[in-house]
């Protein structure tokens, strides 16, 4: 079943937290009230790693993830990494509707395309860049999921993550793996999309940067 979540209210945002110590854990922040909270997917239980939680507001259902690494092809995260993408499809075709405003955001660790990779020759069939993982992205996608990003961005070389080591972010050589993807009725209403560089140039920064997108 799905487990519990925690409330708190700092500064005038509602905040809803779903985590564990050390790895894993997923939250959200509203102005406003957040309404059917529930977390994790279905069928899991106490000791699952907490990667999910979900609310509506203002109408709109919000699914925030926090998707398996998956290590490498080949090993066991990787295969885990596959079978939990096709457990969110499940959960997206049993309990939510496409023709609803939607949002499934979140590090979704999958860099959709080779224009959203650095170097797609060198990192083909790499973690975040193979073949299989692409596939279930898009399986998730075909629910009825459109990349707000894309909406307004066609070009290249725009990320949102950038590995601490070999100075990559100073050298500009990231993967676009976080991603705000909108049901129909969203699309028409996502009036800017930006990825906030100046967040990971700050100082003791995250490796990803924040991805912001606007509704009207």
């Amino acid at each position: 079943g799905l487990v519990g979540s925690e409330m708190c209210i700092r500064d005038r945002y509602r905040v809803e937290v779903f985590g564990q110590k050390t790895y894993n854990g997923v939250a959200i922040a509203s102005l406003h009230e957040m309404e059917d909270v529930a977390t994790g997917l279905p069928g899991d239980g106490p000791d699952d790693q907490k990667r999910v939680i979900e609310a509506t507001i203002s109408g709109i259902r919000v699914v925030n993830l926090y998707v398996p690494n998956g290590k490498a092809p080949g090993t066991e995260p990787y295969e885990m990494k596959l079978q939990w993408l096709s457990r969110l499809k499940d959960h997206l075709d049993a309990d939510l509707s496409p023709e609803d405003p939607v949002v499934v955001l979140g590090d979704i660790n999958i860099a959709p395309e080779d224009r959203d990779v650095h170097d797609p020759v060198a990192l083909e069939g790499t973690i975040h860049c193979s073949v299989p993982e692409r596939e279930a992205l898009r399986d998730v996608m075909a629910w009825g999921l459109t990349d707000a990003f894309r909406l307004h961005h066609e070009e290249a070389g725009l990320y949102s993550w950038w590995d601490f080591r070999a100075a990559m972010f100073r050298r500009g050589l990231g993967l676009r793996i976080d991603l705000v993807l909108v049901t129909d009725s969203l699309v028409r209403r996502c009036t800017l999309a930006e990825i906030d560089k100046a967040a990971r140039a700050g100082e003791k920064p995250s490796d990803h940067a924040p991805v912001v997108v606007t509704f009207e």
